[in-house]
């Protein structure tokens, strides 16, 4: 295809997209000359001359200016890749509470159905972004929507003049037709321009969900962190604990068994003596599971390779160098590798396993790949999305893609400085 069909194919998708623009942009404006032409219509002496359509411009504008943002986010997001969030605040549960009444966050209401509607007008009126759509419904018309209209115009335009009597108007539609041709590949362009600068969050609103974010993942933190000394203290109390007493209990018998009967007190003392033996490999092993030694010696990588030897997986460990971080991070990075070569185990059947741990620009990545049956999903409350919440303190990510049959893969980022 030669330059010039190369062009009509530029000029004839650029002016699809323009109408699209024009058509979203200028629906509210129809809106209100519809409102003015009703008016018009109606005659200077009705009394709903500037009444109803008053009432149509504020209502058709409050009734079209989500949907309107909503086309524009959908065309910006197709013709750009583009994805503007539309930062509206998600509303809470509804909960029943003791008495019989709900609660929505703002009001105690007697019906679930009266606490979601009072839920939803208050979110309404509240929420920063349905101004800011409403904002965006009467700029995008005068700025994006004037430029996107261009190439319609200009090529109506060129169609009337072409038909036209005179040379005059010939001319004229030749050159509103050039005018369509030469600027359609390049009129809806304003569109992502103007959505990404005033439909995007405002800054206060990135950082109110920001807040939010954190709030959530301390939480978050606060309560594995919980869930942790319990576990602690459990394993402290069943098992070192009872047999420290059992010890305890071993060797005064064999203190008062002494002098009366030597065999029975050596036999007690070689029993206190295995005691203390199992004792001591479970305190190593509740410290491994606390903070493994080889990770604060060696690091993370060494360490994840000390615990590839001992899953039951054929496990090849890659990494680009020795990698020191942060010890939270390296705790958390080397106990979710931990938790996914684990689950390759338990739940894929895996027989392969392969670990990667690579640096880049903003910090590093790590990757675990099984051959096992695939299927694994983060669903809520999960080994998975406990993982994801863990690596969200440190602005970190999982990303999980484990299609039926396999293979699984993981994926995660953490953002952070290295040496």
């Amino acid at each position: 295809m030669g330059r010039a069909g190369a062009w009509v194919v530029r000029a004839g998708v650029g002016f699809g997209r323009a109408g699209l623009a024009a058509a979203v942009c200028l629906l509210v404006p129809g809106v209100w000359a519809g409102a003015a032409g009703l008016g018009v219509w109606s005659g200077p002496e009705h009394p709903w001359s500037w009444i109803g359509p008053a009432v149509i411009v504020c209502a058709g504008t409050l009734a079209l200016a989500q949907t309107v943002c909503r086309a524009v986010r959908f065309l910006v997001a197709r013709w750009t890749g583009t994805e503007i969030p539309t930062g509206h605040r998600e509303p809470m549960p509804v909960m029943q509470l003791s008495t019989g009444y709900w609660w929505n966050g703002f009001s105690y209401e007697r019906t679930r159905r009266d606490a979601v509607m009072d839920q939803r007008m208050r979110l309404w009126w509240s929420d920063p972004a349905t101004w800011r759509d409403l904002r965006f419904a009467v700029i995008a018309p005068v700025t994006a929507g004037v430029v996107a209209a261009v190439p319609p115009a200009a090529l109506a335009g060129g169609v009337l003049g072409l038909t036209g009597q005179g040379t005059a108007a010939r001319l004229a539609g030749a050159g509103a037709l050039a005018l369509a041709l030469g600027c359609a590949p390049y009129a809806w362009r304003a569109l992502p321009l103007v959505a990404v600068r005033f439909l995007g969050p405002s800054r206060a609103m990135v950082l109110a969900d920001r807040v939010d974010e954190l709030t959530s993942e301390r939480a978050d933190a606060t309560v594995a962190q919980a869930a942790e000394i319990r576990r602690i203290e459990r394993d402290l109390h069943d098992g070192a604990q009872a047999r420290l007493v059992a010890l305890g209990l071993a060797l005064a018998t064999a203190e008062a068994l002494l002098d009366r009967d030597p065999d029975q007190a050596k036999a007690l003392m070689r029993e206190a003596r295995a005691g203390a033996a199992a004792s001591l490999t479970e305190l190593r092993e509740l410290i491994r599971g606390i903070s493994p030694p080889v990770l604060s010696e060696r690091g993370l990588v060494d360490a994840v390779r000390a615990l590839a030897l001992d899953v039951p997986l054929d496990v090849a460990v890659r990494a680009d160098g020795p990698l020191r971080l942060d010890p939270p991070i390296e705790a958390a990075l080397y106990f979710g590798v931990a938790e996914l070569l684990t689950n390759a185990v338990k739940h894929a059947g895996a027989g392969r396993a392969h670990v990667s741990l690579v640096r880049d620009d903003t910090g590093v990545v790590v990757e675990v790949e099984d051959d096992g049956r695939g299927g694994a999903d983060a669903r809520p409350g999960g080994g998975l999305a406990g993982l994801g919440r863990r690596l969200a303190v440190f602005d970190g990510a999982l990303a999980i893609s484990s299609p039926p049959g396999g293979p699984t893969r993981a994926k995660m980022t953490v953002p952070c400085a290295y040496s």
